[in-house]
Formats: structure tokens, sequence, C-alpha cells
């Protein structure tokens, strides 16, 4: 059964788990732009040889964990499609009224687990990492006989938030893998996992969505965005619908055309401008850490960004319209070199101001102020 310390009220521990608008990967029957991953995972349950372990790779927000997902609940509620040694199905679609599908939209199927990070009770928050108890009682659960059909089915997202011993504890079930079970891991920066975990599992990379496909999940999740907004959330977010679909909810798009607007005064920049945009990140709060988080996101974004063009002597799209031609601009004001120099700068101060709580305010003053020493 799928586990995890939890509050008394499903819906209130939901939340905390997953506290936006549009639906978790657990309950999202929609999965687009990922056809060819959809189809190995077929293949590979069709041929009668399917491996123990997946490793699903790619960036954050592109729907891993949704087709990881699928894939459970095709496993676990898709017997009368072929179950999970042979038959004929042409896709992982599940119909709605197949027997036990309910259960594993609610992850509450006696056959699934789902490692995720737990709450803690002392904090009422989330914890930052999976912890290794929880990995324990997965070892448990996969050694156990399928309790409704012929398999248990476990999902790690993401394999990012284990510590060492969590990973540890991942790897020993990797190495002794149970019979009759599927292990199911989303990874993010699949580099940063231990070799013999990479080594021992089936690894299937997933691509950044379209900009099109991006658009048009918008439209789907988030219809009161305008289609203008949508086009630039989906180039903020680069190929992925879960960042265009956070950054829409927490206004990062007004956040970027300010952000814009400050650069746009380079080489001179207009310090009162400046003051009034950097005042915004001296507050503290929720919304203001959100919108600190944004900001780094962001600021990072459009510095790789004008990297790139210097590199590929080609310009992206503009997110916003003032945003035409600025990149262009400021690179020949000074050497790729220079550039370079500045974005690691920058950089370097963002993370030291997460790292030892800088002041917030001078950070953002401060980065701006290594871009105009860039030009000069």
């Amino acid at each position: 059964m799928a586990r995890g310390k939890t509050p008394s009220d499903p819906a209130e521990a939901e939340k905390l788990e997953w506290p936006y608008a549009w639906p978790p990967p657990w309950r999202n029957d929609r999965l687009v732009g990922h056809e060819q991953a959809e189809r190995t995972m077929l293949a590979a349950q069709q041929s009668g040889r399917l491996h123990h372990a997946w490793l699903l790779t790619g960036p954050r927000g592109i729907g891993k964990a949704t087709l990881a997902w699928r894939f459970a609940r095709f496993l676990l509620a898709g017997q009368e499609q072929g179950g999970l040694f042979g038959g004929g199905p042409e896709s992982l679609d599940v119909p709605a009224d197949a027997p036990g599908r309910h259960l594993v939209d609610a992850r509450s199927h006696p056959d699934l687990f789902h490692l995720r990070r737990s709450l803690n009770r002392d904090t009422g928050r989330m914890r930052a990492e999976i912890a290794v108890d929880d990995v324990r009682d997965l070892g448990g659960f996969m050694h156990m006989t399928p309790a409704m059909g012929k398999a248990r089915v476990a999902i790690v997202d993401a394999a990012d938030e284990m510590n060492r011993n969590s990973a540890n504890a991942v790897l020993k079930i990797l190495e002794e893998p149970p019979p009759n079970a599927v292990l199911l891991i989303v990874a993010h920066a699949p580099g940063r996992l231990l070799p013999t975990i990479r080594s021992r599992c089936r690894r299937l990379a997933m691509q950044p969505l379209s900009e099109e496909t991006v658009v048009d999940l918008l439209g789907i999740h988030a219809p009161e965005t305008k289609p203008e907004e949508r086009r630039a959330l989906a180039r903020l977010a680069e190929g992925s619908i879960g960042r265009a679909l956070e950054l829409g909810a927490a206004g990062s798009l007004d956040l970027y055309r300010e952000m814009v607007e400050v650069l746009a005064t380079l080489p001179d920049l207009d310090m009162p401008r400046l003051h009034a945009f950097a005042e915004r990140f001296a507050k503290r709060g929720e919304e203001a850490n959100a919108d600190w988080r944004s900001l780094n996101y962001l600021f990072d974004g459009w510095l790789k960004g004008l990297l790139r063009q210097a590199a590929l002597t080609t310009e992206a799209a503009p997110v916003v319209p003032m945003e035409s031609g600025l990149q262009a601009r400021l690179l020949a004001t000074a050497s790729f070199d220079r550039w370079m120099t500045a974005s690691e700068e920058v950089a370097n101060l963002f993370s030291r101001a997460d790292a030892v709580n800088l002041d917030r305010k001078q950070t953002v003053m401060g980065s701006f102020l290594k871009l105009q020493s860039a030009t000069r």
C-alpha cells in the first residue's frame, strides 16, 4: 500500500504534498509529447521480459512522474488489456472503470508503494529528504507476495531527494531484485545518483516538451491565462509544463518583465529603478520567498540564454517584446569571456545568499552591478 506519514485528513495531507491547482501525477491521465517513451515501456511489457527497475530521467516537470504512474496503473489495473506478461494493448491507457484503477489513483492499492518525502510530524512540513526508514518499508513491500494481481509496483519520486543512506538502501533492493516486482525511479539529475544504482536500471531518457505542446497544456491546466502569456511562460519554462504552471501561478511573468526593464538600462543602469526592483526582495514571508525562488530561476535562465546566444550567434525568440535585440546589444559591449565571468559571479552571489542567508536586496543590487562591470 502507498505509505507515508500523513495528517488524519487525507485531503489535508495531499495538499501539503501537492500544493498546486493542477492534478498530481497519480491522478493525471494526460501525457503528451512522450509517445516514444510510452511505446518503449509497452513493448517491454508485451515482450514478457520486463526489466525489474526503470530510471526515468529528464528535466523537472516534463512528465516523468506522470509516465511512471501511467505505467504503474497499467501494470496493476490493466489485466484485462493483457496484464503484466503478454497481451496486445496499443497504449498504456486504462479505462476509468477498470478493476483496481480507483485504488491506484487514490494510492491505496495493496500492490503499490509510493516512495517520496514524508511529513515531519514535529514541524507539520514535508521533510527535505526521503528518509531511510521509508526506504526500509519499501524493501519489505517489494518482497511480499502480490495481493491482487501478478506484480508489485513501487514508484520513487524523486530519487534526487534521497540522501546517502536512502540511496544505499535502494541499492540493496536493486542488488537482489525480488520476482514479480517493478521499481520505477524518477530522477531529474541522474548524474548525482550512485553509479551502481544507474547501472542496475533500464534508463529511459525523456526530452523537454516542444514549445507548442507546453502552450497547449497551459490552455488545458491554466485556461485563465491569456494566449500571449502562455507563449511567454512556455519560453521561460524551456520545455517543462510543470515549471510553466509554477511560474504562472507565482506571477513570475510580471517579475520577468520588471527584471528585463532593469536589464534594458544597461550599461548605464537606472539606479532608482534597480533600487525599486531590489526592494521587493528585502521582505520576508512565503510570498517573498516565492518571488526569490522565481528570480533565481529567471535570472539564471536569462544569463544562460545570453551566453548561448554568444556561442551560437543566433538570437532566441524573446519572452517579452522589450527583450527583442537586448542580448545582442549587450553582447556587443563586452567579450564572451567577460560575460562568462560576470555570469559565474552572479551565480555565486545567489548561491551564497541562500547558503549563508545574505541580504537579498543587496544580492540583487550586486548582481546587476556585476553585469554592468562587464560592459566597462
